[in-house]
């Protein structure tokens, strides 16, 4: 189908959502969306839990341990299957219709499961509950890093992507429950096991069906009216919350408006503009999906085979590893914003890779009991979970967002298909040798693989950390040279940069330097700095801080001195994010609009 033509417009949107305050809209986005790895999780982790109990005589199922075997390949199909095909239509017809969509064929689907009567029709309902959830990987990624604010989408999208693994602990406790046949009969405890997902997909969709459409993916598509509006809506509701008006903004982009956008036309950007873009992001799932796989699903057989743990005893250690897994993103997301993607991508990765193979040197060498073994598995998986869950970041934030759900299905779908494919087929027979050597050479080859994703970031990797999208990867649809807006707005930093060249252009403009522009310097990796260790913040971040450090200034004016925990109080800080008070704080000093009094007291300058 043909790609039809609409006005051009200029528009403020993009700008205008990333210098927005944490506020309850973006816990509405975060709770509605991001539940949706907290289902995979879960999904993924009954099957395994339930398994054993499916093959016994009485469970109302005839299935055979191969079976089983067949219905998780079924459900990994189905998920790399509706991520394509659903990412397509994520970027055609919207985030939002997707993303009820496929929570509803999820809910759908593993309701059906639960009433499973044959071995055909439970492997049917697997590969679509895996469509289900592999649409979701798109859409709602999509939608996350279109809604959330440049200063925060680092960390918000890997403690998203990180809760998989709650959904994994989650789906043991209910496991151990339903599974207890003191309480359930056999028959029917593995099907309310599969019925509780469906109540948490329940819960999940009365919270999403508030979460509005992208304003971006509006605007593109000749819906620009509903765009404004919508995001006017979100203004006044900030404005209500917190209490201070919002520092108007200049920055805006011209694009011109298309319905679709064709899968050649896709094809061109991801090979053709940004060929080193697309390399990375396999080299990263690819990475992750094989070591990922490899290991969980054959956890517990290495339990019990290796150190013989009961295997009532090994569901504590799958709840061990999984817990390790959240923490990671949870802990370690706050860095992918200020120490910066590219170093955070690439440390995680090839740090993961190291205590992969320590873990593979140590257990080839027997030194190792069934504590320290799985003390070593979460200290590589605390890291390796951080970088995994950026490799979802990355595929969404560096290609331009008339194709950005389908970059994460394809990368998603590719990445699986390979890694997590040959992981497990590697592992298992492995495994089933009973060799330790053959074992350990596993555990290096998936971190080698690991390894080279971590390279791949260090040669390819894009300092994406608190830029608008729109300037990390210029849209299809932007109109003029170079990036240039209409009114007058001049050059966005990055528009330029629209093909394939590892780092956004970040020098100024000769008229820059003699206005004298107010920029921002702080050590750490910059994305938009030429120097080493010199971070220049780009635009929409400038524009957040300066009003921060505006309500700063003109809060000690109102009130004089005052303790630093009363200021923070005054100016609602907890909504502007992690570290921002702070520095909002510092450069006040610096630039004079503040004096400290004392250690914990600060007021105006000095008249």
């Amino acid at each position: 189908m043909s790609s039809a033509s609409f006005d051009v417009i200029e528009t403020r949107i993009p700008s205008r959502l990333d210098r927005l305050p944490w506020s309850g809209f973006h816990w509405l986005v975060l709770l509605g969306l991001g539940t949706a790895w907290v289902l995979d999780g879960l999904e993924v982790t009954i099957v395994g839990s339930v398994a054993s109990r499916l093959t016994e005589h009485g469970s109302g199922l005839p299935i055979t341990a191969s079976g089983v075997g067949i219905a998780a390949a079924a459900y990994v199909a189905g998920a790399c299957t509706g991520a394509i095909f659903f990412g397509h239509l994520t970027d055609r017809f919207g985030r939002k219709r997707l993303f009820m969509l496929t929570l509803g064929l999820y809910m759908a689907a593993t309701a059906v499961t639960a009433l499973s009567f044959s071995a055909w029709f439970f492997w049917l309902f697997r590969f679509l509950t895996g469509a289900g959830i592999g649409g979701e990987y798109a859409a709602i990624n999509s939608a996350i890093d279109e809604l959330i604010p440049a200063r925060a989408r680092g960390r918000v999208d890997l403690v998203v992507n990180g809760s998989y693994w709650l959904g994994s602990i989650i789906g043991s406790a209910l496991s151990l429950l339903f599974l207890d046949e003191a309480i359930f009969p056999a028959r029917l405890g593995w099907r309310l096991t599969f019925g509780m997902g469906i109540v948490l997909a329940a819960v999940v969709l009365l919270v999403r069906r508030h979460v509005p459409e992208s304003p971006r993916w509006l605007f593109i598509h000749g819906r620009e009216d509903e765009a404004e509006r919508l995001v006017d809506e979100l203004e006044a509701r900030v404005r209500a919350e917190t209490g201070s008006e919002l520092e108007p903004v200049s920055k805006s982009i011209r694009v011109r408006q298309r319905r679709t956008i064709g899968f050649g036309e896709i094809a061109q950007t991801a090979l053709g503009t940004y060929p080193k873009r697309s390399v990375l992001c396999l080299a990263l799932f690819v990475g992750q999906a094989f070591l990922y796989n490899g290991i969980t699903f054959n956890l517990g057989t290495l339990m019990s085979k290796f150190f013989h743990v009961a295997s009532g005893i090994a569901p504590v250690f799958l709840v061990i590893y999984a817990a390790a897994n959240f923490i990671g993103p949870l802990v370690l997301g706050r860095l992918f914003d200020t120490v910066g993607r590219v170093r955070m991508i690439s440390t995680t990765y090839l740090a993961s890779a190291a205590m992969g193979l320590l873990l593979a040197g140590l257990f080839d060498r027997g030194l190792l009991g069934s504590w320290t073994f799985i003390a070593v598995v979460m200290a590589t998986f605390f890291l390796a979970s951080a970088g995994a869950s950026a490799a979802y970041l990355t595929s969404s934030e560096v290609f331009p967002m008339e194709t950005r759900a389908l970059a994460i299905a394809f990368f998603y779908a590719v990445g699986t298909a390979i890694g997590g494919i040959t992981g497990p087929l590697l592992f298992g027979p492995l495994i089933s040798t009973g060799s330790v050597g053959l074992v350990a050479l596993a555990f290096a080859i998936g971190s080698v693989l690991m390894a080279f994703g971590g390279v791949a970031e260090l040669m390819f990797g894009i300092k994406a950390e608190g830029a608008q999208l729109e300037d990390v990867a210029r849209p299809l649809t932007a109109e003029g040279p170079g990036g240039e807006a209409a009114g007058g707005t001049g050059r966005q930093p990055g528009l330029g940069a629209d093909r394939d060249g590892g780092r956004l252009d970040g020098r100024l403009s000769r008229g820059d330097r003699a206005r004298g522009s107010f920029r921002r310097y702080s050590p750490g990796p910059g994305r938009l700095g030429t120097h080493p260790g010199v971070t220049v913040v780009p635009p929409v971040a400038e524009e957040a801080l300066n009003a921060e450090v505006a309500i700063v200034e003109r809060a000690l004016e109102e009130h004089g001195p005052i303790e630093r925990e009363e200021l923070a109080r005054i100016v609602g800080a907890r909504r502007w994010g992690p570290g921002a008070f702070s520095e909002a704080l510092r450069l006040a000093l610096a630039r004079g609009g503040a004096r400290r009094v004392s250690r914990r007291v600060y007021g105006p300058p000095e008249s």
